[in-house]
Order: structure tokens, then sequence, then C-alpha cells
């Protein structure tokens, strides 16, 4: 059970710098909609593979850490349910 605590904790710190990455993507780039979800699930994971040097996880726990951290960023339900038709530079 420590050790859900501990990846909910990590993804919790990391979330803030996946959110504001994933922004930057959006305001920067002419992404389409749907693609933001994986945008951010892919941010997540290497801000988690990075973290290396921050944290005492294990890799797979710090990529689950940032995986989650990415689908929060976006909203876990886009992911599935996105079908909005446009991008991000309208």
């Amino acid at each position: 059970m420590e050790v859900l605590n501990n990846v909910l904790a990590f993804a919790t710190l990391i979330s803030v710098f996946v959110l504001a990455l994933v922004q930057l993507v959006k305001n920067t780039a002419n992404v389409p909609k749907n693609l933001l979800p994986w945008i951010g699930l892919l941010i997540g994971l290497l801000i988690g593979w990075w973290a290396y040097p921050f944290s005492d996880l294990d890799l797979t726990l710090r990529l689950w850490g940032g995986g989650l951290a990415g689908l929060s960023a976006t909203g876990l339900f886009e992911l599935v349910l996105s079908n909005r038709p446009g991008s991000t530079k309208e």
C-alpha cells in the first residue's frame, strides 16, 4: 500500500510540470485536439523517466506516476471519448 501512496505522491508532484508543458504545446503548435491526451501521456511518461535523480522510485513506478500525471493533465475521459474536430490554434 505504501508503494501506491508513493506513486500517487510522485504523480501529484510532477502533474504541475506536465500540465504546463501540455499547455505550452497546445498554445504554440497547431495540434489536432484529439491528440492532446496522447501528447499529455507522452509528456508524463518522459518526465517520469527523466525524474530519476529526484526520486527513489523504480523506473516502472516513475513511469506509472508519469502516465497518471499525463492523463490527469488532459482528462482521462478525453483519451477514449475525444472525438472533437479541429485543432488547438483556431
